[in-house]
């Protein structure tokens, strides 16, 4: 493609990402989780960042990661169609995105929006003009970033039974054969994105979870850059918990195991809020002890939709969001409106 009909190296940074109030968000994850929390997110801040794992090994991703050498664009495609907007354009491109191909050839089960992205990043040789670009065509109410602009690759040591297991790939960690006792990056420094870490440290609020534990939230706290920036932005910091454990990675943990396991791996990390279903919590106790470690108060508020599926209301999550972003937390260590 020539010069002249290329887009440029860099797009307008999203779609339609400023609002007239709120404050100024980034959300860290990835897959289902951080696309529920986004929904809910763009309804009520005033900026919107997400920042997004890229360690996805499988399925669609896993091939376009393997074949073309590039970023893993699944769990980017989840966040970006997570930020449309409910209008008639929205809703459609969103659909577009999120459409699999059902064939017996070589595009079977490939996502249209994986193949989207990875169109752009090889016309535009840069992941973030890339994402920006794809913002824009839907007019996503945010920004999306990969937290590195290198594939990160995961294992974890599982216990089963007397031994330990160790398993390679996020695909692999996601469907762990026993209880994850050590999780770790290979290697062990990969580079942040550089946008990602500046988002960060202008925030004013930046928000873990819900999602998948190991394999999705955790894994930006190992990469150091995001993680030292995490560790002394000014921004408040919300850590949202799951609605249910995982088969395979967090099978059996507890709400309170959660918070654990993340002060495990940042002792340091100084949490404001912990949001929290009720009907999630094992034990209300333990786990406002477990979040007072972190200097946290526990914010209780229905936030799963009424259907009885463990996945989070986006309103009732926004109502959440708002509670917290104003300061409203009233007697949050021990009551659920």
């Amino acid at each position: 493609m020539s010069a002249a009909a290329r887009p440029g190296a860099r797009g307008p940074a999203t779609g339609r990402h400023e609002r007239a109030s709120g404050p100024s968000v980034v959300a860290l994850g990835g897959g289902h989780g951080l696309a529920a929390s986004l929904e809910a997110m763009r309804l009520v801040a005033g900026t919107l960042t997400a920042v997004v794992t890229v360690a996805d090994d499988g399925g669609s991703s896993g091939r376009l990661r393997s074949e073309l050498d590039v970023l893993p664009p699944g769990d980017l495609r989840m966040a970006l169609a997570a930020l449309c907007d409910d209008t008639h354009w929205g809703r459609t491109w969103r659909d577009l995105m999120q459409h699999r191909f059902a064939t017996d050839g070589p595009l079977d089960n490939h996502a249209v929006g994986n193949l989207i992205i990875a169109a752009l990043w090889e016309m535009l040789d840069d992941p973030v003009a890339g994402l920006d670009w794809v913002g824009q065509l839907l007019g996503v109410r945010g920004r999306v970033l990969p937290v590195s602009l290198e594939p990160l690759r995961i294992e974890a040591d599982c216990r089963v039974g007397h031994d330990l297991v160790t398993v390679r790939g996020q695909s692999q960690v996601a469907k762990a054969p026993g209880r994850i006792m050590d999780l770790r990056m290979t290697p062990s420094d990969p580079a942040a994105c550089p946008e990602a870490v500046e988002a960060v440290e202008a925030a004013d609020w930046v928000v873990l979870g819900p999602g998948s534990w190991y394999s999705s939230v955790l894994t930006h706290l190992l990469v150091p850059d995001l993680a030292a920036a995490l560790h002394k932005t000014p921004a408040r910091r919300c850590v949202t918990l799951n609605l249910e454990p995982e088969a395979g990675e967090t099978d059996g943990l507890t709400s309170t195991e959660h918070l654990e396991v993340l002060h495990r791996y940042a002792p340091e990390l100084r949490i404001d809020v912990v949001v929290a279903d009720p009907s999630a919590v094992e034990d209300l106790d333990t786990l406002a002890d477990a979040a007072g470690r972190f200097g946290a108060r526990l914010l209780l508020r229905q936030v799963s939709r009424g259907d009885g599926t463990a996945r989070h209301d986006p309103l009732r999550l926004a109502g959440a969001y708002r509670d917290v972003f104003e300061g409203f937390l009233g007697d949050v260590g021990r009551r659920a409106d």
